[in-house]
């Protein structure tokens, strides 16, 4: 594994499953987060935003998007897999899958993991509450405030959280970067969906993916510290699924 086109793999590996290089990791993602923040509280980002918003829209009718007919109508598909049902029901079916598999506490502690998430989701929302963008008209409807992406944001703490999880039942390198890629991808396509439907400036969507990998990145942090100090979840994690 320390040669060839898996080389960049294990030293990523190296770095990401020690706890330091995890803190590390978190707190880039939390200080980008302040900064990106503070761009957009002040104005700086409006006159990008609203260029790249409109660059997605054909010149002579705003309303309609650049791009092939079907390629609104895939994107509103593709940005359900970010919503509040599919998660839930995602969450929902794992937790179920783990208590089938009698790992109860790890079962809890993703449920929390995921729930919290929403809930800093929330709270993030309603202290900046960036209005929507009103330079295009949108092309899905919208209930919440705007920065930072819920979409975006509980796509990335729901599916790396997961990932990470899954990862865990394999031994194979190669099968954990795959469940931690499929995460990483689903949640861009869930982000870039939300600025071409014209629901969110891009600065919403990067806020919403660190904001979301941070979150991630520090469960992680705490599963394993908790798994650490309770032989309880110690015995679940290596016990094999029945």
């Amino acid at each position: 594994m320390s040669r060839g086109p898996w080389r960049w793999v294990s030293g990523w590996d190296a770095m990401v499953t020690r706890p330091l290089g995890l803190l590390l990791l978190v707190v880039a993602c939390v200080l980008g987060f302040v900064y990106l923040s503070d761009e957009v509280h002040e104005g700086d980002t409006q006159d990008i935003d609203e260029r790249i918003v409109r660059s997605l829209r054909r010149p002579e009718d705003p309303a309609l998007p650049r791009g092939p007919w079907w390629l609104a109508e895939s994107a509103r598909d593709v940005t359900s897999l970010g919503g509040f049902p599919v998660l839930s029901i995602l969450t929902a079916a794992v937790c179920g899958f783990l208590v089938v598999a009698r790992r109860y506490r790890t079962s809890l502690f993703v449920l929390a993991a995921i729930v919290g998430g929403w809930m800093l989701n929330a709270l993030l929302k309603g202290l900046f509450n960036r209005p929507r963008p009103s330079v295009v008209p949108h092309l899905t409807e919208t209930l919440s405030t705007s920065f930072p992406s819920g979409h975006a944001m509980l796509s990335a703490i729901t599916y790396l959280t997961l990932g990470a999880l899954l990862a865990q039942f394999s031994e194979h390198r190669r099968v954990k970067v795959y469940l931690l890629t499929v995460a990483l991808l689903l949640s861009v396509l869930v982000g870039c969906t939300r600025v071409y439907l014209g629901v969110h400036y891009p600065t919403d969507v990067l806020g919403g993916w660190v904001a979301g990998l941070a979150w991630a990145l520090a469960v992680t942090v705490a599963a394993r510290t908790v798994r650490r100090r309770s032989p309880a979840l110690q015995d679940e994690a290596q016990r094999p699924v029945e």
